[in-house]
């Protein structure tokens, strides 16, 4: 009977060779100056090399870790890498990678109140420090969710019930949120799953204008379903653009539009003292996305959503059983599982506020404004090329460039060209029916002689 007891709980049990075994891969990760960039994976390779490894029987732990060194890690690109200037890049700090081992040690979660005050406590302490930098007054408060993708739909939910009850409209009646074609994919995916239709606002230039959005109102029939909110976007994930945020957060309020402001990636930039200006009336929104993964330094994977009014999201996302009754005793209690679709939730928001509390916030504006001045850099070292067009002028941290007489082809072989050589990883973009290439910059140790390496190869 102790031999099978033996063997049920051995996974549970404390392995000094395996903790070793970890430990030493993990400490001699974070002491690389610079992380590997590695390289795009082939499937079928891949399946080949895994083949067979999930078997009754198991593998010893020293085989598996170093198939996973040797094969699995070496097929997935380095977002944390400063040679990563694709997409939007992460760079999480020391401080934020080491505590989410300990997150991830001690299975800490961040559910409700009832279980997991110590960390609620420490994730609101940094999402009050987010709010404060946005400007939000102290009645808002929120979650720590996966991604910008999660913190828009759940916002957008409250937008859309908020919306209906504003107006005295039945459930599920049928409603608009007004967006240009610039917002990001997840805010159209959004409002398809909630069965919202958009109204696409055309703008006169890159950025949406309250003037753009007016002119879209005065255009709509009366007749059609009503508009009850608007999304704008703080930094384009393709060009890093800002819509206006002061004149269309005045006119929502006005209107009594829900206002929504997409900036997952932008929003750190209210951190750089040259590029806070841009933010102005953010201060105005209903709710916020925020990417700490991203531009905020912390480790995959982490959103903030910041309400406002928070009780307005707990009206909407609560969820009811039975079995949560328990949760919601008292109804001055709002747990960062009522505020998203969601209830089981680690608590990826301790990461962030581990670094922060470590680091201190100078720290973080001094590493923000280090990319946006790289990046103005950047766009300075383009003009003066020969053969070299800045697109448009960049104003957070994404520069998009063309080639004088380069085709589509040109820009993706310069990406193989680039990763085969370690030298960085650089995807091109389409500009108004263009590819075009394009930088983000997000890493602090990213310098401009990396940069320079990018334009040698061309």
């Amino acid at each position: 009977m102790s031999d099978s007891n033996s063997a049920v709980t051995r996974m549970h049990k404390y392995n000094p060779e395996l903790t070793d075994l970890v430990f030493d891969y993990m400490r001699d990760r974070l002491a690389m100056p610079e992380v590997p960039l590695d390289f795009p994976g082939d499937k079928q390779v891949l399946a080949a090399a895994l083949a067979g490894l999930i078997k009754p029987e198991g593998n010893p732990a020293a085989d598996v870790l170093k198939l996973y060194d040797k094969v699995v890690s070496r097929a997935v690109v380095s977002g944390d890498s400063p040679r990563f200037m694709a997409f939007i890049p992460t760079a999480p700090t020391k401080a934020a990678l080491l505590f989410d081992m300990i997150v991830s040690c001690a299975s800490i979660q961040g559910i409700s109140w009832l279980e997991a005050a110590g960390s609620i406590t420490a994730e609101n302490q940094v999402l009050r420090w987010m709010a404060d930098v946005a400007g939000l007054p102290q009645s808002a408060g929120g979650t720590f969710v996966s991604g910008g993708s999660a913190a828009n739909l759940a916002a957008l939910t409250v937008a859309r019930e908020t919306g209906r009850e504003n107006r005295g409209l039945k459930n599920r009646a049928p409603v608009r949120i007004a967006l240009s074609k610039q917002a990001h994919s997840s805010i159209g995916n959004s409002l398809a799953i909630l069965d919202v239709e958009p109204l696409i606002v055309e703008t006169a230039g890159f950025a949406m204008t309250v003037n753009d959005l007016t002119i879209a109102l005065a255009k709509c029939d009366p007749n059609e379903p009503p508009v009850v909110g608007v999304v704008v976007t703080a930094g384009t994930t393709n060009a890093g653009i800002l819509d206006d945020l002061s004149g269309i957060g005045k006119f929502a309020r006005e209107n009594k539009l829900w206002f929504h402001v997409d900036a997952a990636y932008g929003g750190a930039g209210l951190l750089a003292p040259s590029t806070k200006s841009l933010f102005v009336g953010i201060e105005l929104a209903d709710s916020i996305t925020m990417d700490p993964h991203k531009w905020w330094f912390a480790p995959f994977d982490v959103a903030a959503i910041l309400y406002r009014e928070p009780r307005l999201a707990a009206a909407v996302h609560t969820q009811d059983a039975s079995y949560l009754d328990v949760l919601h005793e008292d109804d001055d209690v709002i747990n960062p599982t009522d505020l998203a679709y969601h209830l089981t939730r680690r608590a990826r928001g301790l990461p962030l506020w581990f670094s922060v509390a470590v680091n201190g916030t100078k720290a973080y504006s001094d590493a923000v404004e280090a990319s946006v001045q790289l990046t103005r850099e950047v766009a300075e070292l383009i003009r003066t090329h020969p053969e070299l067009e800045l697109v448009i002028e960049p104003s957070l941290s994404v520069v998009l460039w063309r080639k004088i007489g380069w085709e589509a082809k040109d820009y993706r072989d310069l990406q193989d060209r680039l990763i085969t050589n370690q030298t960085a990883f650089v995807t091109p973009t389409s500009w108004q029916g263009e590819t075009v290439g394009r930088f983000a910059f997000v890493h602090p140790g990213t310098t401009i002689e990396m940069v320079k390496e990018v334009f040698a190869a061309l």
